[in-house]
């Protein structure tokens, strides 16, 4: 090699390594995560994600758990804003709890990340769009009852009121099957409290009133599964039911569709891109880039044996087909979002 060519690559070698050093010089070197709730399926795989994609980008990612008691999240997250973390990701228990988080990470020059749920005051949120996801498992609620449920639709819905993100899909998902059957009902709307105990619960003493109902929708899969068990309990049969979950948390609700005879549709929310992305963002806002207010993670409704397009399945462990994710596109903008509930 001659003297020229040498130094040409001499150079080009040089400019690499300062553009591999100045990648890793805008990496943020550690990212403090507080979710709400780290022992739930949708968490834990919102973590995996986070934790996985971290790696590959060389971030150390730390995860503290609120366990539903908004003080500890507070607590949390003032020990990652005193321990001087990069950036800080926030999954509120409420969304009131967390406006004075936002203002004292901005006072500590520390941007935050939102995960799931919206909070005023905020930089961005990675979240799915919730009234979207709804209207569209609604939708084919709707196809599946004109079909095989007589054209009849009577909803017994396991929702959480507490969160603006579960009561759009709600709402979503009673439009989206007013779309196919314009006189659907929703002859229950219960506080499920987004997890499996409360969802029996209350589900059991709403059924216990009025069984009329041939739909149950949760919120997540906690809830769909909930009035699910509370159907099962009160002894009924699953012909002539329609169970519809949302979330795609974990193994549950795959165990569900292979299981249960009325589980047949799910709004899959693929934790593990949520997560992966909220790191993407976390990078994006300590390179100070703009960024949306509302970074959309997608979703897609699953009907029957659909979840296999995008997770293996071994029987006691699923891992996600990141190419058939990846490949769906999240929309643009929300058809709805929490400003068209004050309206």
């Amino acid at each position: 090699m001659n003297w020229s060519k040498t130094m040409l690559f001499a150079s080009a070698a040089a400019v690499a390594f300062a553009a591999a050093s100045a990648q890793a010089q805008n990496m943020p070197k550690k990212i403090g995560y507080v979710t709400n709730y780290a022992t739930h399926e949708w968490y834990q795989n919102v973590i995996k994600g986070m934790k996985a994609h971290g790696k590959e980008l060389g971030i150390e990612v730390e995860v503290q758990d609120a366990n539903l008691d908004i003080s500890k999240q507070v607590a949390a997250a003032e020990d990652f804003i005193a321990k001087g973390v990069d950036v800080l990701i926030i999954t509120p228990v409420n969304e009131e709890g967390v406006v004075p988080l936002l203002r004292q990470a901005k006072a500590a020059n520390i941007p935050v990340v939102l995960e799931g749920n919206p909070v005023k005051g905020m930089t961005t949120m990675v979240a799915i769009c919730d009234y979207d996801t709804g209207y569209f498992s609604g939708v084919e609620a709707g196809k599946y009852a004109k079909e095989k449920l007589g054209g009849v639709a009577k909803v017994m819905n396991v929702g959480l009121p507490l969160l603006s993100a579960t009561v759009l899909r709600s709402h979503g998902f009673m439009d989206g099957l007013k779309t196919i059957i314009p006189d659907a009902v929703m002859v229950h709307d219960l506080d499920g409290g987004g997890n499996p105990d409360r969802a029996l619960e209350v589900s059991s003493a709403a059924l216990a009133k009025n069984a009329d109902i041939n739909i149950i929708y949760g919120i997540n899969d906690s809830s769909s599964l909930g009035g699910l068990q509370a159907w099962k309990a009160a002894g009924k049969s699953q012909d002539g039911l329609l169970t519809v979950g949302t979330g795609g948390e974990g193994l549950a609700f795959i165990n569900a569709m292979q299981n249960e005879p009325s589980y047949r549709i799910e709004a899959a929310m693929f934790p593990e891109k949520e997560g992966f992305t909220a790191i993407d963002a976390a990078v994006k806002l300590f390179n100070n880039e703009e960024v949306p207010e509302h970074i959309v993670s997608p979703t897609a409704p699953m009907n029957g044996e659909d979840w296999k397009k995008f997770y293996d399945y071994d029987g006691t462990t699923r891992t996600i087909k990141w190419d058939a994710v990846n490949a769906l596109q999240p929309p643009a903008k929300c058809m709805k979002t929490s400003a068209d509930l004050k309206k």
